[in-house]
C-alpha cells in the first residue's frame, strides 16, 4: 500500500485575483468544501496516511483547516449540532499532516518533490496538484492510479482525452504499448505542443504514482523556458531509461486554478449533491429557458 503523498501548494493564485490575495487559491471551496481537501480525502480512501503539504508565504490557512479547531468544536456541541462537530473533527484526524516550506531556486512544480523526498524515503508516493481534481462515476483517480501501479510497478501518471487544438495547454503524451483497457506505456512527453506538434490526444494532468528513482531527473532539470523546473520535464527524462505508464482517467477533469473550469467544477459537484440536484436543475433549466 502506498501510504505517503506529496501536494505542492505553495503557488501564488494568480489566475484567481483578488480572491487569492489574501486566500490560498487549494482553499477555494467546492460548495462546502476546500479544493485541496477533496484531494487530500481522495488519497485517503486509498490508504495514504501521511500527507505532506509544501507551502509558501501566505498559506497558513491551510495549516488552520487541517487542525483541530476546539473552540469551534465545544461551540457547535453547545449549540446541540453534534454532526457538525464531529464532521470539523474529523478533517484533523484523516491523516498525518507533514508541512514543509518551499524553499530554493529555481521555482517550479518539481521543487516541492525536492523540498519534501527526505520525508519519502525509499517507498512509492502519490504526487497530487491540489487544483487538479476528477469528478468520477466509480473509482476515484488515486483508485484507478493505484490500480495500474500494481499491476505493473511502475511509474504511473493520470491521462485525460483533449482536443488537439488544445493542446498547447498541456504535456502531451506520446504512447506506445497499450497493456490494458485504460493504459499505455508512455514513450515521450511534449510540454504544450500545438496541435500539429501534439503526438497524441492524451494529456498528462497533475496526478502521479512515482517512485525515488525520479529524484535524480529532477536533481539534474534545466530550468523551462519560463524560468521553472517542470515536474513532466523530470518525468520525461525518466521514460528514456525505464517504464513509465499512463492511465486514461474514467471520471471529469477540472482544473481548479482555471476560473471557467472552476465554475464548471461547482455546477458538477452541486449536481450530484443530493440536497441541491432538484432545486439546482430546475434554477438551470430556468435561466437557459430550456
Amino acid at each position: 500500500m502506498i501510504t505517503k503523498a506529496i501536494i505542492p501548494a505553495a503557488g501564488l493564485g494568480t489566475r484567481f485575483l483578488p480572491q487569492t490575495k489574501a486566500m490560498p487559491k487549494e482553499m477555494l471551496p467546492i460548495i462546502d468544501k476546500p479544493l485541496i481537501q477533496l484531494v487530500i480525502e481522495e488519497l485517503v480512501g486509498v490508504g495514504v496516511t501521511d500527507i505532506i503539504i509544501v507551502t509558501g508565504t501566505g498559506k497558513r490557512a491551510i495549516e488552520d483547516h487541517f487542525d483541530r479547531a476546539i473552540d469551534l468544536e465545544q461551540e457547535l456541541i453547545k449549540n446541540g449540532k453534534l454532526e457538525e462537530a464531529q464532521s470539523i473533527k474529523k478533517i484533523a484526524e484523516m491523516a498525518n499532516f507533514v508541512y514543509v516550506r518551499q524553499k530554493g531556486e529555481p521555482k517550479g512544480n518539481a521543487r516541492p518533490v525536492l523540498n519534501a523526498m527526505h520525508l519519502i524515503g525509499d517507498e512509492p508516493f502519490y504526487v497530487f496538484f491540489p487544483d487538479d481534481f476528477f469528478i468520477c462515476p466509480g473509482k476515484s483517480r488515486a483508485q484507478q492510479l493505484l490500480d495500474t501501479y500494481e499491476k505493473y510497478h511502475k511509474p504511473t501518471m493520470s491521462l485525460i482525452e483533449i482536443d488537439k487544438q488544445d493542446a498547447y495547454k498541456y504535456g502531451v503524451v506520446k504512447t506506445g504499448k497499450k497493456t490494458d483497457d485504460s493504459s499505455f506505456e508512455i514513450e515521450s512527453i511534449v510540454e504544450k505542443p500545438t496541435a500539429k506538434e501534439a503526438p497524441s490526444n492524451f494529456a498528462s494532468v497533475g496526478g502521479y504514482i512515482l517512485t525515488p528513482k525520479i529524484m535524480p531527473f529532477i536533481e539534474n532539470l534545466m530550468p523551462a523556458k519560463n524560468g521553472e523546473i517542470i515536474l513532466a520535464n523530470a518525468i520525461e527524462q525518466c521514460v528514456q531509461q525505464e517504464t513509465v505508464m499512463g492511465t486514461l482517467i474514467n471520471g471529469n477533469y477540472h482544473d481548479g486554478g482555471d476560473k471557467l473550469s472552476y465554475i464548471k467544477a461547482v455546477i458538477g459537484a452541486a449536481l450530484q449533491h443530493e440536497e441541491f440536484h432538484d432545486d439546482l436543475t430546475k434554477y438551470l433549466k430556468q435561466i437557459l429557458k430550456v
